[in-house]
């Protein structure tokens, strides 16, 4: 007997019972592999998210500092034409304008915003699109 026929008679000499528990032997130790694959899979994307946040982080403080580093250069530069103090100012009042007309846009979109009214639409619209209506 070939060896492919020897399993096929193993095979048929085993129950029922004995194929369903190797089956579902089979079948739990599949899922618990894709588990295992799952949460592997979520801690390698943590990580990879993780250094994206501090990179951005990063990129933040460098653009903050150079900004300040720049109204220092103004101010130092206006200093060598005027007082220190008015040019200080100067300064001051040319980040209290920028910071004014980010104030006006954001608040502009933010009145734009309206996500709650269109999902307690649709959240309406479920049950009757279960119905079939």
């Amino acid at each position: 007997m070939t060896r492919s026929t020897t399993r096929t008679a193993e095979r048929s000499e085993t129950s029922v019972g004995e194929l369903l528990t190797e089956v579902t032997r089979d079948v739990s130790t599949l899922v618990r592999q894709e588990v295992e694959l799952a949460k592997a899979e979520l801690r390698e994307e943590a990580r990879t998210a993780g250094k994206v946040a501090g990179m951005f982080a990063a990129a933040g403080l460098a653009g903050l500092l150079t900004l300040l580093f720049l109204s220092y250069a103004l101010w130092w530069g206006l200093s060598n034409v005027m007082d220190e103090g008015w040019a200080a100012l100067i300064v001051a009042v040319i980040w209290a304008v920028i910071g004014m007309v980010l104030l006006a846009r954001a608040r502009g979109n933010m009145r734009q915003l309206r996500p709650l009214p269109r999902t307690k639409q649709t959240a309406r619209e479920i049950p009757q699109t279960m119905r079939g209506r």
